[in-house]
């Protein structure tokens, strides 16, 4: 090792040190060349308490791996060489960024001296996540441990390491204790400033979107107020929370809202963005982490929400909403009941059903989380299962590898499951590709198949007269053989064709990483919707 104080080893071992202080877990590796000292640093870390290592050749799983692990409960830091390796990682942190996940990036780079000198795997790094991530660039220990431990929200820590990059002897294991910070350390995630008090008087509902957390709940339950919860909210239980909320938005009860109450962020449909838009309507809006703005325009910011009421509103408001939900509900499932083959819904329910208390569901985006948000039937409250889905941008990209550092970041999880598109499922395959030593959990991963992307065919761009560029351009059919796909990988796979087949691959769970295929068709999926949309305003036949 080199008696230089500032060397890629020193640098390296101060690293390590910071990450513990940082109170990360986990750090996901992606072998290189320039970050080389960072990984032997951590290797030999490992065995006396340093973080739990997970080792992944593609940056971009390797990111969304450590977001994934960092929102089911742990910390995790991706460290990556530099160049494209680096680049690779902006899906993940901007998800991170717009949902204000904790995510710690550390990049390896060349000494300042060879920027704009043409070395190879080269480019300028400072800042290449801005505006929204700080960038710490960094040559000397001093300056690294300046940083602080507890910035909010993704950091990056960009280190300047100059050749040697490996000692002249090889690196050993260590033997002095290496203590993890407890999460003490992090930022808590709570709603900051005064309390808001809220009266009776104005028709109210409370929105719940992605990471709301049972704040939600507890204020609809203290109110009486009906809770408009998404799946990914963290509030969707007890008896407050209704199932079929954004059909019953196109109703007169609707209609006669005058006051809407949001906790987390709503992204999941037009009826509730429409609800939030109205001028008749007063919105207020708990911030959220994340770069969002603290209010949409049109809405009033308020601190941490507090019913000032004697007892609960108007009881008939929420019993109206409740009895409409029930209706609305049976009505749905009767109809999904009636069709021939499995649908895209009849999954989704079931994947649902399999989750028990103290179990993880990781939700893809498009319309997998939507097609749970019809049919998940409000759990019990206190029963721990968590719901996690990818809404800060919502994109399809990196959902296994969140899905896998979800699974083995939350501790004590009765069962992993994952539900997600065949498009999104194919976007991440290569985070089937782990090595014989990675940390592996056990998750079932549900992918109903229509062959495309069956999501646009409910858009304006699926509408009949954009029928003949409808398939090439939306549709994206792409034929893929997951089962092959899944073999190449050693990931176990079965496909089922019914709701029977279906509710028995869930029941068994071979342990490990498996892989279940539901195959859906999607030609009928825009007359499907168009169908479940009108049980609202239509009287039952």
């Amino acid at each position: 090792m080199s008696t230089d104080a500032d060397s890629a080893a020193a640098l390296a071992e101060a690293c390590v040190a910071w990450l513990a202080r940082a109170g990360v877990t986990d750090v996901v590796l992606a072998p290189g060349s320039r970050n080389a000292p960072l990984l032997l640093a951590l290797w030999s870390a490992a065995p006396a308490g340093g973080p739990r290592l997970h080792t992944r050749i593609d940056e971009r799983t390797a990111g969304f791996l450590a977001l994934g692990l960092t929102k089911s409960g742990a910390r995790a830091a991706v460290v990556t060489t530099s160049g494209t390796a680096v680049a690779n990682l902006h899906p993940a942190v901007l998800e991170a960024v717009h949902s204000g996940i904790d995510l710690v990036v550390v990049s390896a780079d060349r000494p300042a001296r060879l920027r704009g000198t043409g070395a190879n795997q080269t480019t300028d790094q400072v800042g290449i996540f801005s505006p929204f991530v700080t960038t710490h660039d960094l040559a000397a220990v001093a300056a690294l441990d300046a940083v602080p431990v507890t910035a909010a929200g993704p950091l990056h820590l960009n280190l300047q390491l100059d050749a040697p990059l490996v000692p002249a002897a090889p690196v050993g294991r260590a033997t002095t204790e290496f203590v993890v910070e407890t999460a003490d350390s992090r930022q808590e995630r709570l709603v900051n400033g005064e309390p808001a008090d809220l009266q009776p008087g104005p028709r109210t509902v409370v929105v719940a979107g992605d990471d709301a957390g049972p704040r939600a709940r507890q204020l609809a339950e203290a109110a009486g107020w009906p809770l408009l919860a998404e799946p990914s909210s963290g509030a969707r239980t007890g008896d407050h929370a209704l199932r079929t909320y954004r059909l019953l938005l196109g109703t007169d009860l609707g209609a006669r809202i005058e006051r809407v109450v949001v906790l987390g962020r709503p992204t999941l449909s037009r009826p509730v963005a429409r609800l939030l838009e109205r001028e008749d309507v007063e919105v207020l809006v708990v911030p959220c982490p994340g770069v969002w703005p603290p209010a949409p325009p049109g809405s009033t910011a308020i601190g941490p929400p507090r019913w000032a009421g004697d007892g609960p509103d108007d009881p008939a408001w929420l019993d109206e909403w409740r009895t409409a939900d029930r209706a609305l509900a049976r009505r749905v499932d009767r109809f999904l009941a009636e069709q021939p083959a499995l649908t895209p819904y009849d999954v989704a329910a079931a994947t649902h059903a399999a989750l028990p208390a103290g179990g993880l569901l990781v939700v893809g985006a498009s319309s997998p989380i939507r097609d749970l948000d019809l049919v998940a039937r409000p759990t019990p409250v206190g029963s721990r299962r968590k719901v996690i889905a990818n809404r800060g941008l919502a994109g399809i990209d990196g959902t296994i590898s969140t899905a896998v550092g979800a699974a083995l970041g939350r501790q004590g999880s009765t069962r992993n499951l994952a539900l997600m598109g065949d498009l999104t499922f194919l976007h991440d395959q290569t985070a089937l590709v782990l090595g014989p030593d990675e940390p592996r959990p056990d998750l079932t991963i549900v992918v109903p198949n229509d062959d495309g992307g069956a999501i646009f065919s409910m858009l304006e761009q699926g509408a009949p007269e954009h029928a003949a560029s409808f398939e090439r351009l939306f549709g994206t059919p792409h034929g893929t053989d997951l089962a092959s796909l899944c073999a190449a990988a050693r990931v176990p796979h079965l496909r089922v064709t019914s709701r029977p087949e279906l509710e028995q691959a869930l029941a068994s769970p071979n342990g490990g990483i498996e892989v279940v295929e539901a195959v859906v068709g999607r030609a009928d999926r825009r007359q499907l919707d168009a169908r479940i949309r009108s049980f609202a305003t239509d009287p039952e036949e």
